[in-house]
């Protein structure tokens, strides 16, 4: 029989591409979403990658601690993966009571239901390299100390620490990957990647002239969304829960991955770059530089993907979506 896998957050970026992965392997794929009146727009990442079709889509809601545990009873997941959140930094501060419901309690609530309903099942939480902030080790291991500087930061650092519990606690299979920045096509506007691939694409048709940002010295290590949920697989594939950094090793910054992507369309960056102070964070997170030794020597896993390849395929994307309106 096939194993069937429940995810959380299916709808986003992670969701569709592990959707994708769990497919391919053969599994049955339940995906939980939350109710919305705008039907059939929630799915638009499923089918970009055309496996909308394929997964099942479920009502439920992270707050809802009950019908997690009814969910649980019904679907007898083999895996689950918990990708929900409220995932954007800067609207953490302004609405940091939501993002501590969903985003930290929301793991809770969860893992309650997995321990009362499907105990036997594997448990992903999707933890942050937010959660290292204020770095203190140049580059951030599973062993370097937490210093977050968001309360979506703070959130996710409750739910990572809430997993490790619940598996010393309860003895259940509850691995985090403390994944570092991934990105692709179906990243929301709303991230610094796609809203640069998204603007040089707007000024290389003559949509825009140019293309707004805010600490553009920050240094990211970023990677492929679709290498990262590998990972997530490989982590519920062990013999024994743990936590591992999904990183590529490599940081860059905001600057030089913006050079990237306006020398792709052939276009210069000065004169189209603007640095708007209303976009820094209140409290910044200039660097962040993950060692995924422990994923590479446990997991077996590499990132295939390279920044290069990674910021040429999201400006091509959003260079026809555009074309297409």
């Amino acid at each position: 029989m096939s194993k069937k896998a429940l995810i959380t957050g299916v709808t986003g970026q992670d969701g569709a591409y592990l959707s994708a992965l769990l497919l391919e392997k053969g599994y049955e794929v339940y995906g939980m979403v939350r109710r919305s009146s705008h039907a059939g727009v929630a799915d638009h990442r499923l089918r970009w990658l055309g496996v909308a079709d394929h997964v099942q889509l479920v009502d439920c809601n992270l707050l809802d601690a009950a019908a997690l545990i009814r969910l649980m009873m019904d679907v007898k997941p083999d895996e689950v993966y918990n990708l929900a959140a409220q995932s954007f930094v800067a609207t953490s501060w302004a609405q940091p009571s939501l993002t501590g419901q969903v985003t930290a309690l929301g793991v809770l609530n969860v893992l309650e239901a997995v321990r009362t309903a499907a105990p036997e099942a594997r448990f992903y939480q999707a933890s942050s390299s937010e959660m290292y902030g204020l770095i203190q080790e140049p580059a951030q291991s599973e062993q370097t100390p937490f210093y977050p500087r968001s309360p979506y930061a703070v959130a996710k650092l409750f739910g990572h620490w809430a997993t490790v519990n619940y598996r010393e606690s309860f003895n259940l299979h509850a691995s985090s990957g403390i994944l570092f920045n991934h990105e692709s096509p179906l990243r929301g506007v709303e991230f610094v990647t796609r809203k640069v691939t998204d603007g040089v694409a707007r000024i290389k048709l003559g949509l825009a002239n140019e293309l707004a940002l805010g600490n553009i010295d920050a240094k990211r290590d970023w990677g492929h969304a679709k290498d990262y949920v590998r990972a997530m697989w490989l982590m519920l594939q062990q013999d024994a829960a743990d936590d591992y950094v999904v990183a590529t090793g490599r940081t860059t910054t905001v600057r030089d991955m913006c050079a990237i992507a306006f020398k792709h369309v052939g276009l210069p960056m000065e004169g189209h770059l603007r640095i708007d102070p209303a976009l820094y964070r209140p409290a910044e997170v200039d660097v962040l530089l993950g060692n995924p030794a422990k994923a590479k020597a446990k997991l077996g896993w590499e990132p295939v993907i390279g920044l290069e390849e990674l910021i040429a395929e999201m400006v091509e994307a959003d260079l026809t979506r555009l074309a297409r309106r």
